[in-house]
């Protein structure tokens, strides 16, 4: 009986001693923080894993994980721009836990208590920049630099909670339907007033080729003509001074010529028909008569 109770006794002590050295360490994860509390009082902050003790029942240790979160909304935001116009933002924000000890002060701990200040600081920040910009300027012209601005104020601000804020990003930025149908419809005016200046611009352009080619055929026609007729002059003035020379040479001969000329192309035609007296001159060389009788 006394061995066994020793042997209890032995067991009981042993017990009493593992549970006093599990309540005196605890061990930290490479993802997480580890806040030892005494009495309710931040003591330390663990930021690399491992094994650490602590003062037994005393001691509390609260864990908070150090990896990057991503906060996003359910529903996309509504924003009003520089134009009164409203625009529905859907964005999502990354951050992290970087002083443990300022986080649990700041929020208790409470992540979701965390995300509903850092919602507030980038909704802030949406309004502010929003409202200082037209829908062009939110949706493409200076998208990547209203992104940037935001991160710089929203980690300035959120520093004073323990937290980091590393991207802020817009996802999407939409215009209400019946905005979006008004935007469209203007879109849709410009193109065609566009359109149909550069169709008026080609038409104009296409007249004042039509026009230049119609002046330059002109030119061109006015300029052979004129060559055609110095030509033909040249031509007419070289053949009458051939034929004056000819019939400088022989009157006589050059007067036959003539006539005979006259008579083939007046007798060409068995049709022909001509009413004149014996005795005219246009019969001068059929009245000759050998031995120059008439």
């Amino acid at each position: 009986m006394e061995s066994m109770r020793n042997i209890g006794l032995f067991l009981i002590g042993l017990l009493l001693i593992l549970i006093l050295m599990a309540s005196a360490t605890f061990t930290v994860d490479q993802r997480e923080y580890a806040l030892v509390k005494r009495l309710g009082e931040v003591i330390s902050v663990k930021q690399q894993a491992g094994l650490y003790f602590k003062m037994p029942f005393v001691d509390s240790v609260t864990y908070f994980d150090n990896r990057i979160l991503t906060l996003s909304w359910e529903e996309p935001d509504r924003f009003i721009t520089s134009e009164k116009k409203n625009v529905l933002v859907d964005s999502f924000v990354k951050w992290r836990i970087i002083d443990p000890k300022k986080y649990y002060v700041s929020v208790r701990g409470d992540e979701a208590q965390a995300e509903r200040r850092l919602s507030q600081m980038v909704n802030d920040g949406l309004r502010a920049e929003f409202g200082k910009r037209t829908i062009h300027d939110v949706v493409s012209g200076e998208r990547s630099q209203i992104m940037e601005i935001l991160r710089q104020r929203a980690d300035r601000e959120s520093r004073q909670i323990g937290i980091q804020v590393l991207d802020v990003r817009l996802k999407r930025v939409d215009l209400p339907e019946n905005v979006s149908n008004s935007v469209y419809d203007r879109m849709e005016a410009e193109r065609k007033s566009v359109a149909n200046q550069l169709r008026s611009e080609g038409s104009a352009a296409a007249e004042k080729i039509r026009a230049d080619a119609d002046r330059q055929r002109e030119v061109i026609v006015a300029e052979a003509f004129r060559e055609a007729q110095k030509t033909k002059g040249e031509g007419d003035a070289k053949a009458a001074e051939i034929y004056a020379a000819a019939y400088g040479k022989n009157p006589e001969f050059y007067a036959f010529y003539r006539s005979l000329e006259a008579y083939r192309n007046t007798f060409k035609s068995k049709s022909d028909v001509m009413v004149l007296e014996p005795n005219s001159e246009f019969f001068k060389y059929m009245r000759q008569q050998q031995g120059g009788k008439r």
